[in-house]
């Protein structure tokens, strides 16, 4: 046994010593003057693999660019976007350069391309509820558009296009081989669509973006070529100004080393690429010569005054749902109305633009909104009278009176009951409420025609009984002094040509 181990000793002291004599010339020959790490970079196979990699200093390169002419803001810090401030309604210059190398989309060479140019939001949160938001903005400012183009001062744009259901862009062609410079005018300012006007709230920021499109082979332009765009805030006028001065006088009171955090303030504004925006440049259908604002809106043209037609207050419509069954379920919106009751209602109350916001709203859950939830949702203009019409709130009339049709019969029975002392003849009068919404004689007159199922044009004139009898015309004046809440008898008498008749006011 013993000879055993001895002989395991001898064998792995024989391997140690080899293994250890195979490394001992591993360290010279891999000195520091063997080889050059340059000279191993030089061999053929690192030079094919180094051209097939791409260059890291080679920046893509867009076809065109667009430089705003107003200065960025200093307060922007060094990794963040640039700010820019614009002013209310001043004309800005966004110069459109063809920025396009040698042999870059040649099939462009001599034709026009065409650029839509928007106002658009830049919070996300703000971008989901646009359409809402923009209809809020417009029911506040009828006839008015976010973005206009300056057409006296701009240079080159041809074939100026609007629509006047996107009030925040305006479209144009242009030839990218000749100066040209688009004049922008926004109307809107930032602080319009802040959730809550108190007072000092910080405005929400906008974005300018361009998209660019070349023709296609049908004669649309709807083949994408670039976009780009910049981050703005809108002030009233001269607001601008004066945030760019406290901006750049924040700055200077800083350090040295705080500084360096910021970017500086540059002259000019360059849009930055980005994704072209969702909307097809085929919705702009609506030619118009100059970028005059236009207000065409569902909602203007179905605005309606309160029924003429009607002796109650309450009643509101263009008189299309006169004798139907539902214009009293229309008047008050239930709990209890389905989906598409509730959709007439809305379209019945002159609030069409929001009835595919609310298209699976029943009654009960438009019901449940709060005040501050419509609000909201349609701006503080629609989302009031949208509260005042589902809680039934309507205008006080200036004037009630109550009157009642003087039977024929009745004055039979009064001259019988005198001659006999009794009064107990079961005649009951029924009196008829009239709102008067306007103190004038004609509202009496058409007002009367509707309770008592009158033709209107048969009314020749209208006369209060006076002292002893007499004939007293109404007119506008009378009807002034008429105290609330009167009551009156009326009889009818033929008037003295035969053709119509007279209605006299007890």
């Amino acid at each position: 046994m013993a000879w055993v181990l001895k002989m395991d000793e001898v064998i792995e002291s024989g391997l140690v010593h080899d293994f250890d004599a195979s490394l001992s010339g591993i360290g010279q020959e891999l000195g520091a003057g063997a080889y050059s790490m340059s000279d191993v970079l030089a061999l053929p196979i690192f030079k094919q693999e180094d051209s097939s990699l791409p260059q890291e200093n080679e920046a893509k390169h867009p076809p065109f660019q667009y430089v705003m002419c107003a200065a960025t803001s200093p307060a922007v810090k060094l990794y963040d976007e640039t700010l820019t401030y614009l002013n209310q309604g001043q004309s800005y210059e966004i110069r459109m350069l063809d920025n396009r190398k040698a042999g870059d989309i040649p099939e462009i060479n001599g034709k026009l391309v065409k650029s839509i140019i928007r106002v658009v939001f830049h919070d996300r949160r703000l971008q989901y509820t646009e359409h809402q938001q923009l209809e809020g903005w417009k029911w506040n400012r009828p006839g008015d558009r976010l973005l206009d183009l300056d057409i006296p001062m701009s240079v080159g744009v041809i074939d100026i296009k609007t629509n006047p259901s996107q009030l925040n862009a305006v479209e144009f062609l242009w030839d990218p081989t000749k100066c040209t410079s688009a004049f922008i005018q926004v109307h809107c300012i930032s602080t319009e669509f802040t959730p809550r006007k108190h007072g000092g709230e910080k405005g929400v920021p906008f974005r300018i973006q361009v998209d660019t499109f070349k023709q296609t082979e049908n004669g649309e332009y709807t083949d994408h070529l670039h976009s780009a765009s910049c981050q703005i805030k809108v002030f009233k006028p001269k607001g601008a100004d004066r945030k760019q001065k406290t901006d750049r006088e924040k700055m200077e009171k800083r350090t040295a080393h705080e500084k360096e955090k910021y970017q500086p303030s540059y002259d000019t504004t360059v849009l930055t690429e980005c994704s072209p925006w969702p909307d097809t440049p085929t919705t702009f259908v609506n030619s118009s010569p100059t970028p005059a604002p236009a207000f065409t809106s569902a909602q203007h043209n179905t605005y309606s005054v309160p029924d003429s037609n009607s002796s109650s207050p309450n009643h509101q419509g263009d008189g299309s749902s006169q004798g139907s069954g539902d214009s009293c379920f229309l008047q008050q919106l239930h709990p209890s109305a389905t989906i598409q009751e509730t959709q007439q209602w809305l379209l019945k109350h002159r609030f069409s633009t929001y009835t595919r916001l609310f298209s699976n709203f029943s009654g009960a859950d438009l019901l449940k909104l709060t005040r501050e939830d419509l609000v909201q949702i349609c701006g503080p203009a629609d989302g009031i009278r949208l509260y005042n019409a589902l809680k039934s709130r309507s205008v006080r009339p200036r004037l009630t009176i109550y009157v009642c049709q003087e039977p024929l019969r009745s004055l039979q029975l009064e001259r019988q009951d005198a001659g006999n002392g009794d009064s107990s003849n079961g005649a009951i009068y029924v009196y008829h409420a009239i709102y008067l919404e306007e103190m004038a004689a004609s509202e009496v007159t058409r007002k009367l025609a509707l309770a008592f199922n009158i033709p209107l044009h048969q009314i020749n004139q209208v006369y209060r009984q006076g002292p002893t009898g007499i004939h007293i015309l109404v007119n506008d004046q009378m009807v002034q002094n008429f105290q609330d809440e009167s009551c009156f008898l009326f009889t009818t008498i033929k008037a003295e040509n035969g053709e119509g008749f007279h209605i006299i006011l007890k």
